[in-house]
């Protein structure tokens, strides 16, 4: 009996390393990812930034419909557009980037529609504190980049930001809203 477990071991190794050569690892392309965030300024218009320095890894297999995201994000390259602003979201009242040049999203939960991932569910971490977040894909795909050579996997996300959650108090007094919407385009090179 033990001699017919041998060969039906071997199968699920086999089927095993199989599935996971599935599994491909991918570069954040720095060229078409961006991320965004819009807050409310006193309910007449929507302040917006980005982050300009961003790096980081995808980890993606299709056929077990499974990834992982780590992206950093360095808060001192914040830009506005205007650079008093710029100066005033670095400084200490906001996301302290002398104190904390970096946030981070890390994910390992990504749901699938069909072969489309429709989100993806990690922690963020800025200001030293870490929450749960999901973005939301509005956009998926996979393509062969005539330019790059390489298999190209990315789309735009979205999500919520609750910044009172980190200690990010600024103005909430004066009726600034509490909630961040963050806009992520992505796109990331398989290596």
């Amino acid at each position: 009996m033990r001699l017919s477990l041998v060969p039906a071991a071997a199968a699920v190794v086999l089927l095993a390393s199989t599935v996971s050569a599935q599994a491909a690892s991918y570069a954040i392309d720095p060229a078409h990812t961006y991320v965004t965030f819009e807050i409310g300024h006193f309910g007449t218009s929507t302040n917006r930034g980005r982050f300009d320095k961003k790096e980081g890894t995808v980890e993606f297999d299709r056929a077990a419909k499974s990834g992982k995201v780590n992206i950093s994000f360095d808060t001192n390259s914040i830009n506005t557009g205007y650079a008093a602003f710029n100066k005033h979201l670095q400084s200490s009242e906001l996301f302290d980037a002398e104190k904390f040049p970096t946030m981070t999203f890390a994910a390992d939960k990504f749901t699938f529609n069909g072969d489309k991932v429709t989100e993806v569910a990690g922690n963020l971490t800025l200001l030293g504190k870490t929450q749960p977040l999901t973005l939301k894909a509005t956009n998926f795909n996979c393509y062969d980049s005539p330019m790059l050579k390489h298999e190209v996997c990315g789309g735009d996300f979205e999500g919520t930001v609750d910044r009172t959650a980190y200690g990010m108090n600024y103005g909430i007094d004066w009726g600034f809203p509490k909630n961040v919407h963050l806009v992520v385009q992505v796109e990331a090179v398989k290596q």
